[in-house]
């Protein structure tokens, strides 16, 4: 996986424009975002939590919390979208993936805050998590959703996945893109240059 500079991941963030003319960051989420972090999975709806997690829970347990702020612990990564709103830096929506560079796959989860939802937070975040995964080498980008959770599936169809039964998991449905990009066809910025890097150490 590349090297990211865990004391200053900040340099790695995105812009990310929505439809509706607003922009908003996409960024690393570091230790200091615990607090901000937990704030956000408190507020969702108990249904949306549901669905993201894929089972009823109140808020992250401290392990999972845990897990979430710290950046490359067992190759897995969390980003939060925030919006700068009275002031105020506000998460609007998070994501959390892995990559595997010996199978070439990336496998994501994500969720935007239920006031937030309609805007096309979570188009524009899955572009960005398919960038990311380009930019990483991945071929197949990948995630698993309750049946029942018609926004996500829906947002899944609407970007071009494909749909499959979860492999040991009935109530599951996988959906799954593959990925074939070269560098030069990367748009996001700071992941676009991570790939070029890669390129051409390869090419040492």
């Amino acid at each position: 996986m590349t090297a990211l500079r865990l004391d200053d991941l900040r340099q790695h963030s995105d812009i990310l424009r929505l439809r509706t003319g607003k922009s908003l960051t996409l960024r690393f989420v570091e230790p200091g975002d615990a607090e901000i972090l937990q704030a956000y999975f408190r507020a969702l709806s108990t249904r949306s939590r549901y669905n993201r997690f894929l089972g009823a829970i109140r808020e992250l347990p401290q392990t999972l919390l845990g897990h979430f702020i710290h950046a490359g612990e067992d190759d897995r990564f969390s980003v939060i979208a925030v919006m700068t709103i009275d002031g105020i830096e506000t998460v609007v929506g998070e994501a959390r993936y892995g990559f595997e560079a010996d199978t070439r796959r990336f496998e994501f989860g994500l969720s935007v805050d239920d006031r937030w939802q309609g805007q096309g937070i979570g188009s524009a975040l899955l572009r960005n998590l398919e960038c990311r995964a380009a930019a990483l080498g991945a071929e197949l980008v990948f995630g698993d959703t309750l049946r029942s959770n018609d926004v996500m599936i829906g947002l899944a169809r609407k970007s071009g996945f494909a749909f499959a039964p979860t492999p040991g998991d009935w109530k599951l449905v996988r959906f799954e893109k593959h990925i074939d990009a070269a560098p030069q066809d990367i748009p996001c910025a700071s992941w676009r240059l991570a790939a070029e890097r890669i390129a051409h150490q390869a090419a040492i």
